[in-house]
């Protein structure tokens, strides 16, 4: 017995040797079922900072976008489109002698340049006087009633304030107490006057005939009132008027009494 139990146990020492050499050369087991797999563990990134509370939303992909409901806002006209451009230009024929040059500015007041074009190309304007001038300061028109209270059938216009500045020869909208009461009435400014800037709408400047701007008779009201003859605009290539409608009919002053002989006679007064 003794001699046949020792070749056992070394023969199972044996096996046992040669099966951890072949355990440490096998391939690992394969990846368990994804399905039964559990949950990576979450990446350290940072999170993505909130989107602010008025910001927009994010737009759609391409394929999703749709047309937008709104009519998009025009954008501002650029100097190139209006200036020396005859549709954004007035002629303004007057009582004083001669016709003035306007550059309108879409730019920064559209509503109220449409609203000067479409009075002028519907003759509004013409023959209206200007019922208030202060010398060194402006000269107002656009009332067909010469008294400051008219003005055109057209609903009032919004404000539109800007940055143009109140120089002389600038136009700009008269209104009531009301930042949106604008109609018709206009002034012409005679000399610099900036603390009318973005209270009062300017629209516009005379770039040419300014001396008969300036021949515009004062007063509140004045006693002779100067007149707007014809008001077009430029691209309408209205002719200037005759040079005997472009003036105005001063009142011969009154004859003074004759003298008569007993006048002479007549003593002195002490």
């Amino acid at each position: 017995m003794k001699s046949s139990f020792r070749p056992l146990v070394l023969t199972a020492m044996a096996f046992g040797l040669v099966g951890a050499a072949v355990a440490q050369e096998a391939p690992p087991a394969p990846a368990p079922n994804p399905e039964q797999s559990q949950p990576a563990p979450p990446v350290e990134t940072p999170a993505p900072a909130p989107a602010p509370v008025d910001a927009p939303p994010a737009a759609p992909a391409a394929a999703e976008t749709t047309p937008a409901a709104e009519v998009p806002a025009v954008p501002a006209m650029t100097p190139d489109q209006y200036i020396n451009n005859p549709e954004y230009m007035l002629n303004i024929d007057l009582s004083t002698g001669g016709r003035i040059v306007v550059q309108l500015y879409p730019n920064v007041a559209p509503q109220h340049v449409d609203r000067i074009k479409q009075l002028a190309r519907g003759g509004f304007y013409d023959g209206v006087k200007f019922h208030r001038v202060i010398d060194g300061f402006m000269a107002q028109t656009g009332d067909p009633t010469a008294t400051g209270q008219g003005g055109s059938q057209l609903p009032d216009l919004k404000a539109e304030f800007n940055v143009t500045p109140h120089l002389r020869g600038t136009l700009s909208m008269a209104r009531a107490e009301s930042e949106d009461s604008a109609n018709s009435q206009f002034f012409i400014m005679l000399q610099p006057r900036f603390s009318l800037d973005r209270r009062y709408t300017a629209f516009g400047r005379v770039i040419s005939g300014m001396q008969y701007v300036d021949a515009i008779q004062k007063g509140e009201p004045p006693e002779l009132m100067s007149r707007m003859v014809q008001v077009s605009v430029a691209a309408d290539n209205k002719p200037v008027p005759p040079a005997s409608m472009l003036t105005e009919t001063v009142p011969a002053p009154a004859a003074a009494p004759a003298v008569t002989v007993d006048q002479l006679n007549a003593p002195i007064k002490q």
